[in-house]
């Protein structure tokens, strides 16, 4: 077994329950733990099963990565990954800063102030979690991705599963996904999806780091079964991109109706034009409305 340590300081407004919440949403926690200081995730480390963990200690971020089997040292690479999956890549202060006196932006501020969106560990985890979420509920959502878990990921020797990276799923056939409860449209689309990065031509990985919103964007949906809800929570939840509109989504159109105490449900075309003067930062004002308390 190979181990590699770091630590991390956190900004002071750090919101660790936010993170949290986030991995704790499979309750029968098969790939995520959460403690009541942490974190530990199954991860694939260089192709090998590995438990991510992550404790918070007096505005650290103390981090150990175990892997079933022996690896190079790449503290660097361990750092860039959690500092991702942290949102410290996020710069929330600018935009703090720019609509801190807005009307009804300030208010959202003032209610969770340094909020940041919470990353899955790879955009290929984001992508199909979004393809299993698609107009369903949170629920089935959670259950379908606990059976992909099943299906394709590797077990960590702590018994956590490690989610399943492209070339696992896309070795599955369309029976498997079937039977474990995926419609006909979601099968094909995350066989599409797998097979199209396995083949060399959806580099996500490359595109973290580098490309544009836009180009991320128009390769995925010119895939079958790949629409712009699924893309703007991808580019989200797995590429730190905080200008997705998400005003298709009905949790934001629901919140933005509480925000701006509007009697009648607000469309689809309503909501966009509201939050497009907010680019580039359009998702985290989606964000900052899931998280609005309630009343």
């Amino acid at each position: 077994m190979s181990r590699i340590e770091l630590a991390l300081p956190l900004p002071a407004d750090y919101r660790v329950a936010d993170l949290l919440a986030f991995h704790h949403r499979d309750r029968q926690a098969v790939a995520e733990r959460v403690v009541d200081d942490g974190l530990d995730k199954g991860i694939l480390w260089q192709g090998l099963p590995a438990r991510l963990g992550i404790r918070f200690v007096a505005g650290q971020a103390q981090v150990t990565l175990q892997v079933d089997g022996q690896v190079a040292d790449d503290t660097a690479g361990l750092q860039r990954l959690v500092r991702h999956m942290l949102g410290l890549t996020q710069a929330v202060e600018r935009f703090e800063q720019a609509y801190c006196a807005h009307p009804q932006l300030g208010r959202l501020i003032a209610a969770t102030p340094g909020l940041r969106v919470p990353q899955s560990s790879t955009p290929f985890e984001a992508l199909s979690w979004a393809i299993c979420g698609q107009q369903i509920s949170l629920a089935v959502a959670i259950s379908l991705r606990r059976k992909l878990l099943q299906l394709a990921g590797q077990a960590h020797s702590s018994g956590l599963l490690c989610y399943p990276d492209a070339p696992a799923v896309a070795a599955l056939d369309e029976q498997q996904l079937r039977q474990a409860g995926f419609s006909q449209a979601k099968t094909q689309t995350l066989l599409l999806l797998s097979r199209e990065i396995v083949a060399g031509n959806l580099p996500l990985e490359q595109w973290l780091d580098e490309a544009p919103a836009e180009l991320i964007g128009e390769r995925l949906l010119a895939l079958r079964g790949i629409g712009p809800w699924t893309v703007d929570y991808a580019l989200l939840r797995g590429f730190a991109r905080l200008d997705g509109s998400l005003h298709g989504d009905v949790a934001v159109r629901r919140q933005l109706q509480r925000l701006l105490g509007a009697e009648e449900k607000l469309s689809q075309p309503f909501v966009r034009d509201w939050l497009l003067p907010f680019a580039p930062w359009r998702a985290l004002v989606a964000a900052h409305l899931w998280a609005l308390p309630a009343v």
